[in-house]
């Protein structure tokens, strides 16, 4: 392959792994969406969409695979190639916890978020990935860094979301005559919750591994992973 042509080809798969974040990052969006909503038509477009993330995982994948064995890259270009199957990697992975989202919102009954703000922890972690993703697309290892100290104040907040959530399932008086089934949704609603927490959690952490993995492509520092 020509030289410009492999060019084009790694310039491609920066701009198909940016599109990928794009769109994950959307359903991701839709996912809070149907959950705060109750809006299972919502729910169903996530859970659905679910198989063309996966399909482009696995076409982004074949092409760093073709890369890697066609054109046998050294130093920073096969950073880049790996560093960009590592965070598909991920990006696929929030887009699991996108499909999760859908399936809480399909056994939700009641709302269970008057005193825990989702909603900004959501926009938190969210803003991580998208920052992380432009640290990647502009190869800014400063950025990469910011990324993982801010994480550090997501892991707090929800900490203390899920100790809300926790305190006021103690504090709140079930009524002497509710039926187990009551009871019941009660228990699965605070759980609901809680996973809805720790899959927030768990983005922000998606959002440090793609960091790390960038800080690793520029500067062969793999300081961050972890």
């Amino acid at each position: 392959m020509p030289r410009e042509s492999y060019q084009e080809r790694l310039e491609e798969l920066r701009e198909d792994v940016l599109y990928m974040s794009e769109v994950v990052l959307e359903r991701f969006r839709v996912g809070l969406d149907a959950l705060e909503q109750k809006d299972e038509e919502l729910a169903w477009e996530v859970i659905e969409g679910d198989d063309e993330i996966n399909q482009m995982y696995l076409e982004l994948e074949q092409d760093c695979v073709d890369l890697l064995a066609l054109q046998q890259p050294v130093a920073g270009d096969l950073r880049f190639i790996a560093a960009s199957f590592k965070i598909i990697t991920d990006l696929e992975r929030v887009a699991d916890l996108a499909t999760n989202l859908g399936e809480y919102t399909l056994t939700a009954d009641r709302d269970m978020f008057p005193e825990v703000d989702i909603q900004g922890i959501a926009d938190h972690t969210l803003e991580m990935i998208e920052d992380a993703m432009a640290g990647y697309r502009d190869e800014d290892t400063d950025a990469c860094y910011q990324i993982a100290e801010r994480d550090d104040e997501i892991d707090e907040r929800c900490e203390d979301a899920s100790e809300a959530v926790v305190r006021d399932l103690i504090e709140r008086e079930v009524g002497d005559g509710a039926d187990d089934a009551e009871i019941e949704q009660l228990m699965n609603d605070v759980s609901r919750l809680l996973l809805t927490i720790r899959d927030l959690e768990r983005v922000g952490d998606h959002a440090v591994n793609i960091a790390a993995r960038t800080l690793y492509m520029v500067e062969n520092d793999d300081e961050l992973i972890y």
